[in-house]
Protein backbone atom coordinates (compact mmCIF):
# COMPACT_ATOMS: atom_id res chain seq x y z
CA UNK A 1 0.00 0.00 0.00
CA UNK A 2 2.78 2.41 0.93
CA UNK A 3 4.73 1.45 -2.20
CA UNK A 4 1.78 2.16 -4.49
CA UNK A 5 1.23 5.55 -2.82
CA UNK A 6 4.89 6.43 -3.29
CA UNK A 7 4.75 5.41 -6.96
CA UNK A 8 1.65 7.56 -7.52
CA UNK A 9 3.25 10.58 -5.85
CA UNK A 10 6.48 10.07 -7.82
CA UNK A 11 4.52 9.84 -11.08
CA UNK A 12 2.69 13.05 -10.21
CA UNK A 13 6.00 14.77 -9.42
CA UNK A 14 7.46 13.54 -12.74
CA UNK A 15 4.48 14.86 -14.72
CA UNK A 16 4.67 18.21 -12.92
CA UNK A 17 8.41 18.44 -13.56
CA UNK A 18 7.86 17.62 -17.25
CA UNK A 19 5.26 20.39 -17.43
CA UNK A 20 7.60 22.94 -15.82
CA UNK A 21 10.59 22.11 -18.04
CA UNK A 22 8.55 21.70 -21.25
CA UNK A 23 9.38 25.15 -22.77
CA UNK A 24 13.10 24.70 -22.08
CA UNK A 25 13.74 21.03 -22.74
CA UNK A 26 11.28 20.31 -25.57
CA UNK A 27 10.78 23.46 -27.63
CA UNK A 28 13.69 24.93 -29.57
CA UNK A 29 13.29 27.66 -32.19
CA UNK A 30 15.68 27.40 -35.13
CA UNK A 31 16.12 31.03 -36.19
CA UNK A 32 18.20 30.09 -39.23
CA UNK A 33 15.55 27.91 -40.92
CA UNK A 34 12.59 29.60 -39.13
CA UNK A 35 11.22 26.34 -37.78
CA UNK A 36 10.29 24.99 -34.34
CA UNK A 37 12.01 21.77 -33.27
CA UNK A 38 10.12 19.43 -30.92
CA UNK A 39 12.51 17.35 -28.82
CA UNK A 40 10.15 14.78 -27.28
CA UNK A 41 13.08 12.55 -26.33
CA UNK A 42 14.21 15.17 -23.80
CA UNK A 43 10.74 15.22 -22.27
CA UNK A 44 10.87 11.45 -21.78
CA UNK A 45 14.30 11.67 -20.14
CA UNK A 46 13.09 14.44 -17.81
CA UNK A 47 10.06 12.35 -16.83
CA UNK A 48 12.19 9.27 -16.06
CA UNK A 49 14.73 11.31 -14.08
CA UNK A 50 11.96 13.11 -12.19
CA UNK A 51 10.21 9.86 -11.29
CA UNK A 52 13.30 8.06 -9.99
CA UNK A 53 14.59 11.20 -8.23
CA UNK A 54 11.26 11.70 -6.44
CA UNK A 55 10.93 8.01 -5.59
CA UNK A 56 14.45 7.71 -4.16
CA UNK A 57 14.09 10.97 -2.23
CA UNK A 58 10.80 9.89 -0.66
CA UNK A 59 12.25 6.50 0.23
CA UNK A 60 15.23 8.14 1.88
CA UNK A 61 13.13 10.47 4.01
CA UNK A 62 10.69 7.71 4.95
CA UNK A 63 13.52 5.52 6.20
CA UNK A 64 15.07 8.47 7.99
CA UNK A 65 11.83 9.30 9.82
CA UNK A 66 11.25 5.72 10.89
CA UNK A 67 14.85 5.28 11.96
CA UNK A 68 15.22 2.19 9.80
CA UNK A 69 18.30 3.46 8.03
CA UNK A 70 21.36 2.90 10.19
CA UNK A 71 24.57 4.77 9.62
CA UNK A 72 27.42 2.80 8.16
CA UNK A 73 30.41 2.93 10.54
CA UNK A 74 32.74 3.04 7.55
CA UNK A 75 31.17 6.23 6.15
CA UNK A 76 32.11 9.70 7.34
CA UNK A 77 30.56 13.11 6.69
CA UNK A 78 32.42 16.03 5.15
CA UNK A 79 32.39 17.99 8.42
CA UNK A 80 33.67 14.98 10.39
CA UNK A 81 36.37 14.39 7.78
CA UNK A 82 37.56 18.00 8.05
CA UNK A 83 37.52 17.76 11.86
CA UNK A 84 39.47 14.49 11.73
CA UNK A 85 42.09 15.95 9.43
CA UNK A 86 42.51 19.14 11.46
CA UNK A 87 42.62 17.13 14.70
CA UNK A 88 45.41 14.87 13.50
CA UNK A 89 48.66 16.81 13.26
CA UNK A 90 50.24 14.54 10.64
CA UNK A 91 47.14 14.50 8.43
CA UNK A 92 46.78 18.26 8.86
CA UNK A 93 50.34 18.89 7.67
CA UNK A 94 49.92 16.52 4.74
CA UNK A 95 46.64 18.17 3.68
CA UNK A 96 48.17 21.65 3.98
CA UNK A 97 51.19 20.57 1.91
CA UNK A 98 48.97 19.16 -0.85
CA UNK A 99 46.77 22.27 -0.90
CA UNK A 100 49.78 24.61 -0.87
CA UNK A 101 51.40 22.70 -3.73
CA UNK A 102 48.24 22.87 -5.82
CA UNK A 103 47.71 26.58 -5.08
CA UNK A 104 51.28 27.52 -5.99
CA UNK A 105 51.40 25.44 -9.17
CA UNK A 106 47.90 26.36 -10.39
CA UNK A 107 48.76 29.51 -12.43
CA UNK A 108 51.68 27.71 -14.11
CA UNK A 109 49.76 24.54 -14.96
CA UNK A 110 46.48 26.02 -16.24
CA UNK A 111 45.42 28.48 -18.91
CA UNK A 112 44.81 32.20 -18.48
CA UNK A 113 41.05 31.57 -18.65
CA UNK A 114 41.22 29.12 -15.73
CA UNK A 115 43.31 31.57 -13.70
CA UNK A 116 40.73 34.33 -14.23
CA UNK A 117 37.93 32.01 -13.10
CA UNK A 118 39.90 31.13 -9.97
CA UNK A 119 40.56 34.82 -9.23
CA UNK A 120 36.81 35.49 -9.43
CA UNK A 121 36.17 32.55 -7.09
CA UNK A 122 38.75 33.89 -4.60
CA UNK A 123 37.12 37.35 -4.68
CA UNK A 124 33.81 35.70 -3.80
CA UNK A 125 35.55 33.75 -1.03
CA UNK A 126 36.60 37.06 0.52
CA UNK A 127 33.12 38.54 0.03
CA UNK A 128 31.51 35.44 1.52
CA UNK A 129 33.74 35.59 4.58
CA UNK A 130 32.84 39.27 5.01
CA UNK A 131 29.11 38.60 4.77
CA UNK A 132 29.58 35.61 7.09
CA UNK A 133 30.38 38.11 9.86
CA UNK A 134 27.03 39.85 9.36
CA UNK A 135 24.77 36.89 8.55
CA UNK A 136 26.57 33.81 9.87
CA UNK A 137 27.87 35.19 13.17
CA UNK A 138 25.66 38.18 14.05
CA UNK A 139 22.50 36.75 12.46
CA UNK A 140 21.64 39.98 10.57
CA UNK A 141 20.07 39.23 7.18
CA UNK A 142 21.79 41.66 4.79
CA UNK A 143 20.58 41.69 1.16
CA UNK A 144 22.35 44.94 0.28
CA UNK A 145 25.90 43.67 0.69
CA UNK A 146 26.66 44.37 -2.98
CA UNK A 147 26.42 48.11 -2.21
CA UNK A 148 29.69 48.00 -0.22
CA UNK A 149 31.25 45.97 -3.04
CA UNK A 150 30.25 48.71 -5.50
CA UNK A 151 31.48 51.48 -3.19
CA UNK A 152 34.96 49.89 -3.03
CA UNK A 153 35.15 49.42 -6.80
CA UNK A 154 34.04 52.98 -7.59
CA UNK A 155 36.28 54.40 -4.86
CA UNK A 156 39.37 53.01 -6.61
CA UNK A 157 38.15 53.93 -10.11
CA UNK A 158 37.24 57.52 -9.24
CA UNK A 159 40.27 58.17 -7.03
CA UNK A 160 42.56 56.91 -9.77
CA UNK A 161 40.74 58.84 -12.49
CA UNK A 162 40.69 62.21 -10.67
CA UNK A 163 43.75 62.04 -8.40
CA UNK A 164 45.95 59.32 -9.91
CA UNK A 165 45.87 57.21 -6.72
CA UNK A 166 47.30 53.72 -7.24
CA UNK A 167 45.97 50.34 -6.24
CA UNK A 168 47.92 49.86 -3.01
CA UNK A 169 46.85 53.27 -1.70
CA UNK A 170 43.24 52.74 -2.77
CA UNK A 171 42.99 49.31 -1.09
CA UNK A 172 42.95 50.60 2.53
CA UNK A 173 40.92 53.63 1.44
CA UNK A 174 38.30 51.29 -0.05
CA UNK A 175 38.23 49.35 3.22
CA UNK A 176 37.67 52.54 5.26
CA UNK A 177 34.97 53.83 2.90
CA UNK A 178 33.27 50.42 3.00
CA UNK A 179 33.30 50.46 6.81
CA UNK A 180 31.86 53.99 6.80
CA UNK A 181 28.98 52.95 4.55
CA UNK A 182 28.46 49.87 6.73
CA UNK A 183 27.93 52.12 9.75
CA UNK A 184 25.77 54.42 7.61
CA UNK A 185 23.50 51.47 6.81
CA UNK A 186 23.69 49.87 10.25
CA UNK A 187 22.65 52.88 12.31
CA UNK A 188 19.10 53.35 10.91
CA UNK A 189 18.30 49.62 11.10
CA UNK A 190 19.37 48.95 14.69
CA UNK A 191 15.81 48.17 15.77
CA UNK A 192 14.95 46.02 12.76
CA UNK A 193 15.33 42.27 12.44
CA UNK A 194 14.35 39.41 10.16
CA UNK A 195 12.41 40.19 6.99
CA UNK A 196 12.18 43.91 7.73
CA UNK A 197 15.95 44.16 8.00
CA UNK A 198 16.35 42.24 4.72
CA UNK A 199 13.95 44.59 2.89
CA UNK A 200 15.69 47.74 4.16
CA UNK A 201 19.19 46.48 3.31
CA UNK A 202 17.99 45.39 -0.13
CA UNK A 203 16.59 48.88 -0.68
CA UNK A 204 19.92 50.39 0.39
CA UNK A 205 21.76 48.28 -2.19
CA UNK A 206 19.36 49.36 -4.93
CA UNK A 207 19.70 53.04 -3.91
CA UNK A 208 23.48 52.88 -4.31
CA UNK A 209 23.15 51.17 -7.71
CA UNK A 210 20.60 53.70 -8.98
CA UNK A 211 22.76 56.61 -7.81
CA UNK A 212 25.74 55.19 -9.69
CA UNK A 213 23.59 54.57 -12.77
CA UNK A 214 21.93 58.00 -12.93
CA UNK A 215 24.52 60.42 -11.56
CA UNK A 216 26.44 60.78 -14.81
CA UNK A 217 28.60 63.69 -13.67
CA UNK A 218 29.92 61.62 -10.77
CA UNK A 219 30.07 57.99 -11.94
CA UNK A 220 29.64 58.30 -15.75
CA UNK A 221 26.33 56.48 -15.43
CA UNK A 222 25.68 53.29 -17.41
CA UNK A 223 28.80 53.87 -19.52
CA UNK A 224 30.96 53.04 -16.53
CA UNK A 225 34.64 53.77 -15.98
CA UNK A 226 37.29 52.14 -18.18
CA UNK A 227 41.10 51.92 -18.23
CA UNK A 228 41.42 51.23 -14.50
CA UNK A 229 45.06 50.31 -13.78
CA UNK A 230 45.95 46.83 -12.63
CA UNK A 231 48.03 46.37 -9.45
CA UNK A 232 51.65 47.38 -9.93
CA UNK A 233 54.76 45.69 -8.55
CA UNK A 234 57.33 48.36 -7.65
CA UNK A 235 56.53 50.23 -10.88
CA UNK A 236 57.38 47.20 -13.05
CA UNK A 237 55.38 47.02 -16.27
CA UNK A 238 53.86 43.55 -16.66
CA UNK A 239 52.19 41.77 -19.53
CA UNK A 240 48.57 40.63 -19.29
CA UNK A 241 49.59 37.07 -18.36
CA UNK A 242 52.07 38.18 -15.71
CA UNK A 243 49.59 40.68 -14.30
CA UNK A 244 46.89 38.00 -14.05
CA UNK A 245 49.23 35.65 -12.20
CA UNK A 246 50.24 38.52 -9.92
CA UNK A 247 46.57 39.25 -9.08
CA UNK A 248 46.06 35.51 -8.45
CA UNK A 249 48.82 35.38 -5.82
CA UNK A 250 47.60 38.70 -4.43
CA UNK A 251 44.16 37.15 -3.95
CA UNK A 252 45.67 34.09 -2.26
CA UNK A 253 47.34 36.43 0.23
CA UNK A 254 44.13 38.42 0.75
CA UNK A 255 42.08 35.27 1.34
CA UNK A 256 44.59 33.95 3.88
CA UNK A 257 44.62 37.34 5.61
CA UNK A 258 40.80 37.39 5.65
CA UNK A 259 40.61 33.85 7.08
CA UNK A 260 43.11 34.75 9.82
CA UNK A 261 41.28 37.96 10.84
CA UNK A 262 37.77 36.44 10.70
CA UNK A 263 38.92 33.42 12.72
CA UNK A 264 40.44 35.67 15.37
CA UNK A 265 37.30 37.81 15.46
CA UNK A 266 35.05 34.76 15.70
CA UNK A 267 36.77 33.51 18.84
CA UNK A 268 37.25 36.92 20.45
CA UNK A 269 34.95 38.73 22.87
CA UNK A 270 33.17 40.57 20.03
CA UNK A 271 32.75 37.26 18.18
CA UNK A 272 31.04 35.67 21.17
CA UNK A 273 28.84 38.78 21.42
CA UNK A 274 27.83 38.34 17.74
CA UNK A 275 26.93 34.70 18.34
CA UNK A 276 24.92 35.63 21.44
CA UNK A 277 23.12 38.30 19.41
CA UNK A 278 22.32 35.73 16.72
CA UNK A 279 20.95 33.16 19.16
CA UNK A 280 18.77 35.43 21.32
CA UNK A 281 18.80 39.21 21.01
CA UNK A 282 16.79 39.83 24.19
CA UNK A 283 18.93 37.51 26.34
CA UNK A 284 22.04 39.06 24.80
CA UNK A 285 20.91 42.54 25.88
CA UNK A 286 19.91 41.25 29.31
CA UNK A 287 23.46 39.95 29.82
CA UNK A 288 24.81 43.48 29.48
CA UNK A 289 26.02 43.36 25.87
CA UNK A 290 25.65 46.65 24.01
CA UNK A 291 23.33 45.58 21.19
CA UNK A 292 23.77 48.75 19.09
CA UNK A 293 27.56 48.65 19.27
CA UNK A 294 27.65 44.93 18.45
CA UNK A 295 25.45 45.35 15.37
CA UNK A 296 27.36 48.38 14.09
CA UNK A 297 30.65 46.53 14.52
CA UNK A 298 29.31 43.59 12.49
CA UNK A 299 28.06 45.85 9.68
CA UNK A 300 31.29 47.87 9.61
CA UNK A 301 33.68 44.89 9.60
CA UNK A 302 31.60 42.97 7.05
CA UNK A 303 31.52 46.00 4.74
CA UNK A 304 35.29 46.45 5.14
CA UNK A 305 36.00 43.23 3.27
CA UNK A 306 33.42 44.08 0.61
CA UNK A 307 35.15 47.42 0.04
CA UNK A 308 38.53 45.74 -0.44
CA UNK A 309 36.93 43.11 -2.68
CA UNK A 310 35.49 45.90 -4.83
CA UNK A 311 38.91 47.53 -5.22
CA UNK A 312 40.42 44.21 -6.36
CA UNK A 313 37.49 43.55 -8.71
CA UNK A 314 37.96 46.96 -10.38
CA UNK A 315 41.70 46.31 -10.75
CA UNK A 316 41.07 42.85 -12.22
CA UNK A 317 38.46 43.82 -14.82
CA UNK A 318 39.89 47.34 -15.55
CA UNK A 319 36.28 48.37 -16.25
CA UNK A 320 33.23 48.76 -14.01
CA UNK A 321 29.65 49.91 -14.46
CA UNK A 322 26.49 49.66 -12.32
CA UNK A 323 25.37 46.49 -14.14
CA UNK A 324 28.08 44.57 -12.26
CA UNK A 325 26.48 45.34 -8.87
CA UNK A 326 22.87 44.20 -9.08
CA UNK A 327 20.78 42.56 -6.36
CA UNK A 328 21.70 39.16 -7.78
CA UNK A 329 25.29 39.64 -6.62
CA UNK A 330 24.03 39.98 -3.05
CA UNK A 331 21.92 36.85 -3.52
CA UNK A 332 24.91 34.88 -4.82
CA UNK A 333 27.08 35.95 -1.89
CA UNK A 334 24.29 35.08 0.56
CA UNK A 335 23.91 31.67 -1.14
CA UNK A 336 27.64 31.11 -0.64
CA UNK A 337 27.27 31.64 3.11
CA UNK A 338 24.12 29.51 3.43
CA UNK A 339 25.29 26.70 1.14
CA UNK A 340 28.76 26.50 2.67
CA UNK A 341 27.56 26.65 6.28
CA UNK A 342 26.62 29.75 8.26
CA UNK A 343 29.36 30.71 10.68
CA UNK A 344 31.83 28.19 9.24
CA UNK A 345 34.97 29.61 7.63
CA UNK A 346 35.89 26.37 5.84
CA UNK A 347 32.26 26.01 4.78
CA UNK A 348 32.11 29.51 3.26
CA UNK A 349 35.35 28.88 1.34
CA UNK A 350 34.03 25.60 -0.05
CA UNK A 351 30.63 27.18 -0.81
CA UNK A 352 32.25 29.99 -2.81
CA UNK A 353 34.38 27.57 -4.82
CA UNK A 354 31.35 25.37 -5.59
CA UNK A 355 28.97 28.21 -6.50
CA UNK A 356 31.42 30.12 -8.68
CA UNK A 357 33.41 27.33 -10.29
CA UNK A 358 30.61 24.82 -10.89
CA UNK A 359 28.58 26.93 -13.38
CA UNK A 360 31.76 27.60 -15.36
CA UNK A 361 32.71 23.94 -15.59
CA UNK A 362 29.13 23.00 -16.47
CA UNK A 363 29.40 24.98 -19.71
CA UNK A 364 29.85 21.64 -21.47
CA UNK A 365 26.13 21.10 -20.87
CA UNK A 366 25.46 24.30 -22.84
CA UNK A 367 21.80 25.34 -22.41
CA UNK A 368 21.16 22.85 -19.59
CA UNK A 369 23.96 23.96 -17.27
CA UNK A 370 21.84 26.32 -15.14
CA UNK A 371 19.15 23.64 -14.84
CA UNK A 372 21.74 21.11 -13.67
CA UNK A 373 23.19 23.72 -11.32
CA UNK A 374 19.75 24.43 -9.83
CA UNK A 375 19.06 20.73 -9.30
CA UNK A 376 22.39 20.35 -7.50
CA UNK A 377 21.54 23.27 -5.18
CA UNK A 378 18.07 21.84 -4.40
CA UNK A 379 19.51 18.39 -3.65
CA UNK A 380 22.18 20.01 -1.48
CA UNK A 381 19.64 21.95 0.57
CA UNK A 382 17.48 18.84 1.03
CA UNK A 383 20.18 16.43 2.15
CA UNK A 384 22.54 18.89 3.92
CA UNK A 385 20.43 21.84 5.17
CA UNK A 386 23.21 22.90 7.52
CA UNK A 387 25.59 23.51 4.61
CA UNK A 388 28.53 21.66 3.10
CA UNK A 389 30.66 22.05 6.24
CA UNK A 390 28.47 23.37 9.09
CA UNK A 391 29.97 25.28 11.96
CA UNK A 392 30.94 23.21 15.00
CA UNK A 393 30.03 25.12 18.12
CA UNK A 394 32.70 25.28 20.78
CA UNK A 395 31.80 24.22 24.29
CA UNK A 396 33.47 25.75 27.34
CA UNK A 397 33.83 23.79 30.55
CA UNK A 398 34.94 25.02 33.96
CA UNK A 399 37.06 22.50 35.78
CA UNK A 400 37.80 22.79 39.44
CA UNK A 401 41.53 22.68 40.17
CA UNK A 402 42.55 19.80 42.38
CA UNK A 403 44.85 20.73 45.28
Amino acid sequence: MILSEEIKKSLLAAVWFMFLTFPIMVIRVNTVQNIVEWRWKNMLLVGIAGFFGSFLGRSFFRQKEKGEKKADPNTISVAALVQKITGNQRLSRLALAVIAGFVISFPFAFSLYQINIMISALIYVMLGLGLNIVVGLAGLLDLGYVAFYAVGAYAYALLNHHFGIGFWTALPIGAVIGAFFGILLGYPVLRLRGDYLAIVTMGFGEIIRLILENWNAFSRGPSGIAHIPRPALFGWEMSLEMSTKYIYFLMIGMVLFTIFVVNRLQHSRIGRAWIALREDEIACQAMGIDKAKTKLTAFALGATWAGMGGVIFAAKTTFINPASFTIWESVIILCIVVLGGMGSIVGVVSGALVLILLPEYLRAFSEYRMLVFGVILVVMMIFRPGGIIPDVRRTYQFRKEEH
